[in-house]
C-alpha cells in the first residue's frame, strides 16, 4: 500500500491463475487511482498502447456505492458494467474516471479475497481512498500464467515493484 501511495506501478502474481469472467486479483497491476500521471505511465511504460484506453476501479464492494452510481440489482465483481463515478469524486479518481465519467468497478469482498481486500483496506487507511487502478497483467501478450510470464513481463517493462506469491521484488 505505501508503495503504491509513492505513485508505484505494482505487478502481482501470485498463487493460481484465475478463471471466470473478468477475474482479476491474482495476476494484476496495480497502481494508485488518484494520480493523473498513473493512466499515463502504465500506458508508456508497462502496456504500451493508445492514450484513451481506460483503466478499471477495484474497491471494496461496501465502499462502492460511495463513490460510483451503483445500482441495487447488479453486481459489480466481474467488471461487468460501467456506473458513472459520482460527480464529487471524479477529480479525486481521475486515474480510473473514464472520458465519458463512468468507471467499470470491481468489486471485492474479504470472504472472496483476502489478500486484495487487505491491500485495498490499507491503501484506504493511508490514503483515505479505499480504491486501486487494476489492469490485468500483461503487456501486448496474454495474461501471464506463472511465475517464470511475471518475471519476463517484470523485466520487459518498467514495472516499479513484483508481487510473487510472497516476495516482494523492488527496481
Amino acid at each position: 500500500a505505501s508503495e503504491l501511495k509513492k505513485g508505484k506501478i505494482i505487478g502481482v502474481c501470485r498463487g493460481d491463475s484465475e478463471t471466470g469472467p473478468r477475474a482479476l486479483g491474482n495476476r494484476t497491476i496495480l497502481a494508485d487511482p488518484r494520480s493523473h500521471r498513473s493512466k499515463d505511465d502504465i500506458n508508456k511504460k508497462v502496456k504500451f498502447r493508445e492514450w484513451f484506453r481506460p483503466f478499471a476501479p477495484i474497491c471494496k464492494e461496501e465502499k462502492a456505492s460511495i463513490y460510483f452510481n451503483t445500482s441495487e440489482n447488479a453486481c459489480y465483481k466481474y467488471m461487468s458494467f460501467s456506473p458513472n463515478v459520482r460527480d464529487n469524486y471524479q477529480t479525486t479518481l481521475p486515474a480510473v474516471t473514464h472520458i465519458d465519467g463512468s468507471g467499470r468497478v470491481q468489486t471485492v469482498l474479504k470472504d472472496t479475497n483476502k489478500d486484495f481486500y487487505d491491500l485495498i483496506l490499507n491503501f484506504f487507511k493511508i490514503s483515505k481512498v479505499p480504491i486501486l487502478l487494476n489492469t490485468s497483467f500483461n503487456e501486448n501478450e496474454p495474461i501471464v500464467m506463472n511465475p517464470e510470464n511475471a518475471i519476463d513481463c517484470f523485466l520487459r517493462t518498467d514495472m516499479d515493484v513484483l508481487v510473487l506469491n510472497n516476495y516482494l521484488i523492488l527496481r
